[in-house]
């Protein structure tokens, strides 16, 4: 087999190329989507991050590493007989119930996404997290319901994919209503 120097030129160049060619047509996609407030990087608009305050909205569980680390992205692989899956989901149900007793839990509040990096939430999960993250007030209620159907994205061309709302989009204006007082 006669081996040329240009193989190894093309496994050079043609990333190059390509990178190069992401970060002239699409800057904000090639760099990860990364959202920015007051000079800081705050987290990326397509990984998922934890959010555990009850003032804020909640992501969806993460199996990736010690939860959403983009190194480590996938699933559990646990089958729904699992012990260790049936104890998780049956925890999280246990607790959301005392969140907001006597309402559906909508399914992505206690499953986790394939990659573990999910960083949208159904407009239903953010719903049902109203009550927690508006301290029970009813003019808070309105203004977080209100602030859910602004940031809810529809399907994707009409009809790719499922509508859903970006948690740290929403815990960010959370964040600027907070500091607007």
């Amino acid at each position: 087999m006669v081996h040329s120097g240009y193989d190894g030129d093309v496994r050079v160049l043609y990333p190059l190329a390509i990178t190069g060619l992401a970060q002239v047509l699409f800057p904000g996609r090639a760099n990860g989507q990364l959202i920015e407030r007051n000079g800081k990087i705050v987290g990326s608009g397509i990984i998922g991050q934890s959010f555990t305050e009850p003032g804020y909205f909640h992501s969806r569980p993460s199996n990736a590493g010690t939860g959403y680390d983009p190194t480590s992205s996938s699933g559990s692989n646990l089958g729904p007989t699992n012990k260790l899956l049936i104890e998780r989901v049956r925890s999280d149900v246990q607790k959301l119930q005392s969140e907001n007793p006597n309402v559906a839990i909508p399914v992505d509040l206690v499953t986790a996404s394939g990659s573990g990096l999910d960083p949208n939430i159904s407009p239903a999960a953010a719903e049902f997290q109203i009550p927690r993250v508006a301290h029970l007030a009813w003019h808070e209620r309105r203004r977080r319901s209100h602030l859910v159907r602004k940031h809810t994205k529809d399907r994707d061309l009409g009809f790719l994919g499922e509508p859903r709302v970006n948690v740290l989009e929403l815990n960010l204006e959370l964040d600027a209503l907070h500091t607007s007082r």
